[in-house]
């Protein structure tokens, strides 16, 4: 698979990383997405693979491309045959956030990106959209800290495995009014938070590199983007585990549905019959091989965003696979019409 898709994960998320980042500060984040996800879309209809989307632009709305279900690559057209034998092309499934943090995007904030995970067909958890409370952290803690834990005895477990003092420690929460009380507990304990407004994916990547100075991810977010980011720590050996959240009251706004009851019963249709399950991140993307690939949109821990010059473009994306246990950082020049010159930093 990586050696088939490798290259072309990587110029799927570039692609979209370049069409968002031409609204970068200008306030339109809807407009930030939508280019995103076509242009994402485009590069994927290019490709020679079968693939369905697992985690894409919405379970319940109307989303025009790239929703759950929808089958892309060449090899899924009705005149396939005509371009490639796709009996003989392994089916995939593709996790998709093609701008995560619109908000970042629409205000010029760092750490935007667009991201996508792919594996085997049955390979990535069909998160549902709910919430999900995620607990990420370095290789070296893996299996050790756990999310049934308090912050406290995680930092002081974490701190261990790392051989830092909880001071030496930083933490990065959404920044949430449901985080109130787990933030203050962060901080009594000794450990320093970074608050962020959107992109915990990135945070939960970053705690897979030594030296971003991130060492957990801890609190509440998107569970579509729980299964991303479980992908990427899956492939670099980082830990992490995510709890689908079901209950209004915790989550306080922004979760799909009215009542814990009504979840309940969603989550049941959907073959969940332990709603309180905590996941791994080999459960969670429990593919044989599994590939995460990301490229920055506006400039955050592990990438620059996008840079503009007069004929071209120049990205930094980040392709992480399972199979060839590899991270590569990919520097690009697009060079889109005779330019001046080549931008080089």
């Amino acid at each position: 698979m990586e050696s088939t898709l490798g290259l072309e994960i990587i110029e799927v998320v570039e692609q979209a990383a370049i069409a968002s980042a031409k609204w970068m500060g200008k306030g339109e984040k809807n407009t930030a997405d939508q280019v995103a996800v076509e242009a994402m879309r485009e590069r994927m209809n290019q490709i020679h693979m079968r693939g369905r989307i697992v985690i894409g632009e919405g379970e319940r709305d109307d989303a025009p491309m790239l929703y759950i279900g929808e089958e892309v690559g060449i090899c899924t057209r009705e005149d396939a045959k005509a371009y490639c034998n796709p009996e003989e092309l392994i089916e995939i499934d593709i996790a998709v956030d093609p701008c995560e943090g619109t908000n970042l995007v629409a205000y010029g904030q760092n750490g935007s990106m667009a991201v996508l995970a792919i594996s085997e067909k049955g390979g990535l958890f069909a998160a549902p959209d709910f919430y999900m409370k995620k607990l990420a952290a370095p290789p070296a803690a893996k299996g050790k800290v756990d999310i049934n834990k308090s912050a406290t005895e995680n930092l002081k477990i974490l701190g261990e495995c790392l051989e830092r003092s909880v001071e030496e420690l930083v933490v990065v929460v959404m920044d949430r009014p449901r985080h109130k009380e787990l933030i203050q507990e962060i901080r009594d304990a000794g450990a320093r938070v970074r608050l962020i407004s959107d992109g915990d994916v990135s945070a939960a990547i970053s705690c897979g590199f030594s030296g971003t100075n991130i060492h957990a991810l801890m609190g509440i977010g998107a569970a579509p983007e729980g299964v991303i980011s479980a992908a990427a720590m899956r492939c670099l050996g980082g830990h992490f585990q995510g709890q689908l959240i079901y209950d209004p009251e915790i989550v306080k706004t922004g979760l799909i549905g009215e009542s814990r009851e009504g979840n309940l019963a969603r989550l049941k249709e959907m073959g969940i019959d332990d709603p309180d399950r905590v996941y791994t991140d080999s459960e969670l993307a429990s593919g044989e091989t599994v590939l995460f690939a990301a490229c920055g949109i506006t400039p955050g821990t592990l990438m620059e965003g996008v840079r503009f010059f007069h004929g071209g473009a120049r990205t930094q994306s980040l392709v992480i696979s399972s199979q060839s246990k590899t991270a590569r950082f990919v520097d690009t020049i697009h060079i889109q019409e005779q330019p001046k010159y080549i931008e080089l930093k």
